[in-house]
């Protein structure tokens, strides 16, 4: 490659030679020793953020495969973000779209990278905590509850919430776990288990045209799933809802 290259050309082929050090050769006339601090930094920086949003993936799938993973990324994705926080995504986005899993890897590779970055995700969210137009001690049966807007309802094959090092599943389990992530008024992010009666409340919550009372959601999903005693999911029902209100989940009811 001639080393009098205009200097945008140059940059190209040296950006390119970092993502790709194997395929792409280095500019001509710049010292391997050089180009090789280069390499390193870039690439071990990207190991080092994507492990940090990405901690229980990262050490299953150990350092050579997780190296491997990242390089695949760093040489043929075009990442289109400049900001380091909005790289975990764009790696999500890679894994989801892009990524062909090779046979060594876990089936729940992308379930369990969804999960992880959620936690990131609503830190950095933008939305607030805003209560106005909002009862925060309003009756959660006979208003109309108010989901927060800082509370994901998530679905998944995979108990991703249990997986660890230690305990890898083979393949999905029988039913879809279901999760709720959420940021509190101290902006602290929690993580909460919930059966499919209480993800169904929260999608109906939800929709924003939603005009139904506490009291009336509860009789709705008891009428959908067939309950033969409504009573017991209006009561249950309301133990929940109080819980979401504790936990932030649930605002109030509409003013």
């Amino acid at each position: 490659m001639d080393k009098n290259l205009p200097f945008q050309q140059l940059q190209h082929a040296f950006a390119a030679h970092i993502r790709d050090p194997v395929n792409q050769p280095a500019p001509d006339g710049i010292e391997d020793r050089r180009m090789t601090i280069y390499r390193d930094l870039f690439f071990n920086n990207l190991v080092k953020l994507l492990a940090g949003t990405f901690p229980v993936l990262s050490k299953i799938m150990g350092d050579e495969r997780w190296r491997v993973l990242i390089r695949r990324y760093f040489s043929t994705h075009r990442s289109q973000t400049p900001y380091f926080l909005e790289v975990p995504k764009d790696f999500l986005d890679y894994l989801q779209d892009e990524h062909t899993a090779a046979d060594d890897e876990p089936p729940f590779l992308n379930e369990l990278a969804h999960y992880e970055w959620v936690e990131l995700a609503l830190q950095i969210d933008t939305a607030e905590f805003d209560l106005t137009g909002i009862d925060p001690d309003g009756d959660l049966i006979a208003g109309r509850p108010v989901l927060s807007p800082l509370a994901w309802v998530l679905a998944y094959d995979y108990p991703v919430h249990q997986i660890s090092p230690a305990n890898q599943p083979h393949e999905p389990a029988g039913q879809s776990t279901f999760l709720v992530v959420y940021r509190n008024r101290d902006d602290q992010v929690g993580f909460m288990e919930i059966n499919a009666v209480t993800a169904r409340l929260l999608e109906l919550l939800q929709d924003d045209a939603n005009t139904l009372t506490g009291g009336e959601l509860l009789a709705r999903i008891a009428d959908e799933i067939k309950h033969p005693n409504p009573q017991v999911v209006s009561d249950g029902g309301k133990d929940i809802l109080a819980d979401l209100h504790g936990k932030d989940i649930i605002l109030g009811t509409k003013a």
